[in-house]
């Protein structure tokens, strides 16, 4: 396919006729074209395409049916008929009435050509240039953001039956690309262990048995994996992917094959760390909470001035067990290229660390708004905690409730975090009066920060007890309901594709359907959506 960039034609007469006699208050796909123009242009999606060979479709249309269909949870089938056959949507794409359109396999080559170029950011940038342009997004201001769970488009499996279908999928592989070397060097009794999906209901329930189970299949692996490594076999076939997942998952779950490469109690990894399917390799297991999960985890941020569209401004996709902490840093620095960033952003506690409260602050001059985590020592509650002393910075003294000072300071590094261990001496605690609401040991031992981080804690821990701060906080929980219409209306909640480009890719054009919601509803004048009540609770409501 190759691009011949074309001027956008307007939208045919006769369409523009028929389709507001039908719509005669249009709807939303009209209006996205009436009041946003086409967004997209060929020129954007240029380079993704060579100049030479068969007409490609156009770039900007293809972009537009991407996101429409992800308004409507549509199949790229079901979207591809949708050209053909929804008036609206050749109202917005410029088509004639009779216009074919086209084969539904164009938007998945449209899709690859954006995550091979790492175009996929277009498809809401694009988006936000064009409300910036209309008023309708500002930089500053105020925005919130909060995390939700991905259900990778995988089973979830054990750690026997993984290993298990490890097997049948590298055998069906090779199976596709060397049907003759296959047939030399598998088995016979393969075909009954492997030759179709296994089902955790199959396998052996005692653990001795299953056990016994997994070595057999450790040795069918390694004897697989020793074929390939022979020298009579091509070098291509050594480096297949499949192979390369195949030897990844035996090394993550048997031992060395020179320790006897047999079954390991516990992985050689942290469970988050771990390959959870040959079928996607970027799938990990998560948790949050009291939620688990074998997927991804995407971040959505958005505007939430009251007088303006709440527009999602950032996307982050990560993989399950990265924590929320973690991706603060990645969204102001998207914000920041995008000259999005705002005053103030607003985030729940697991976004809150000291850190992110210094870096944010002093790296992009954000106020990130939030609950801080709180202490769970037993001092917090009924005794002497971190804000009953004294901190002198000028002289590295720590001063005790009882006004006893510290009698070490000493700075180390833990784990890559810069900290300061403060100790008492043992013979002012031991004579203490209030030793039991300080220290349940010889004497009571501190963990600091340094300054700069201390005085940021203290400062965003002081401001949550103030009314400013909730009434400004309640802004946050809107994203939630945000969250919630990408469930419910566009399948967020698990990936249509396989791998993390693809479910990122994916979760861009969700980003996009939800804005280009929320800014038609601001044009109509539309305020947003609060707490439905049931009819019961209303008329109750009324009654009292």
């Amino acid at each position: 396919m190759s691009l011949k960039s074309l001027p956008i034609p307007p939208i045919p007469e006769e369409v523009v006729r028929v389709a507001h006699t039908v719509f005669p208050h249009g709807n939303v796909v009209m209006q996205v074209r009436d009041a946003l123009g086409t967004i997209y242009t060929d020129e954007a999606f240029a380079d993704l395409f060579p100049t030479h060979g068969q007409p490609a479709f156009a770039p900007w249309r293809l972009a537009l049916v991407t996101i429409f269909q992800f308004m409507e949870g549509l199949t790229d089938r079901q979207a591809a008929d949708a050209v053909r056959d929804r008036l609206a949507w050749k109202y917005a794409l410029s088509l004639e009435l009779t216009d074919a359109g086209f084969d539904h396999t164009v938007l998945s080559e449209f899709r690859a050509r954006l995550i091979e170029g790492k175009a996929e950011q277009r498809l809401l940038d694009l988006l936000l240039e064009r409300c910036r342009e209309g008023g309708w997004l500002k930089a500053h201001g105020r925005q919130r953001t909060d995390s939700t769970h991905i259900l990778a488009k995988i089973r979830s499996l054990s750690r026997t039956l993984r290993v298990a279908q490890t097997m049948v999928y590298v055998l069906n592989v090779l199976s596709e690309v060397a049907p003759d070397w296959i047939r030399a060097h598998a088995p016979a009794e393969w075909v009954e262990r492997y030759g179709q999906r296994l089902e955790e209901e199959r396998l052996p329930k005692e653990e001795q048995e299953r056990t016994q189970y997994a070595n057999q299949v450790g040795t069918d692996g390694w004897m697989l994996l020793d074929a390939l490594q022979a020298s009579c076999t091509p070098d291509w076939l050594k480096t297949l992917p499949a192979v390369t997942t195949l030897r990844t998952i035996w090394e993550q779950q048997f031992e060395a094959r020179e320790q006897g490469g047999q079954w390991r109690k516990e992985p050689v990894l942290p469970a988050a760390q771990l390959i959870t399917s040959p079928y996607d390799l970027d799938a990990r297991n998560g948790k949050k909470r009291s939620t688990f999960w074998t997927g991804y985890k995407v971040h959505f941020t958005q505007a939430c001035d009251e007088d303006a569209p709440q527009l999602i401004t950032s996307v982050q996709t990560t993989a399950a067990p990265l924590s929320d902490e973690g991706s603060i840093s990645a969204i102001h620095a998207d914000l920041a290229k995008k000259e999005l960033l705002p005053d103030q952003h607003l985030v729940d506690s697991g976004y809150v660390t000291i850190a992110n409260l210094v870096q944010s602050q002093s790296d992009y001059e954000v106020d990130l708004l939030g609950p801080t985590l709180k202490t769970h020592w037993y001092q917090a509650e009924t005794g002497y905690d971190l804000t009953h002393f004294s901190i002198d910075w000028e002289t590295e003294t720590v001063t005790c409730p009882q006004g006893r000072t510290s009698s070490s300071w000493t700075p180390v590094q833990d784990a890559g975090k810069s900290l300061i261990k403060i100790k008492f001496s043992q013979s002012d605690c031991k004579v203490c009066p209030s030793r039991t609401l300080c220290t349940g040991t010889t004497r009571r031992p501190l963990t600091l920060h340094p300054k700069e981080q201390m005085q940021a804690l203290f400062a965003a821990r002081g401001r949550e007890k103030t009314e400013e701060f909730k009434d400004t906080y309640r802004h946050r929980a809107g994203i939630e309901g945000t969250h919630s219409q990408a469930v419910r209306t566009m399948g967020l909640r698990r990936s249509r594709y396989i791998g993390l480009p693809k479910t990122h890719l994916g979760h861009i054009a969700i980003a996009a359907a939800v804005n280009i919601i929320q800014l038609m509803s601001f044009l109509r004048g539309e305020a947003p959506a609060q707490i439905r009540l049931s009819a019961f609770k209303q008329v109750m409501k009324q009654a009292s």
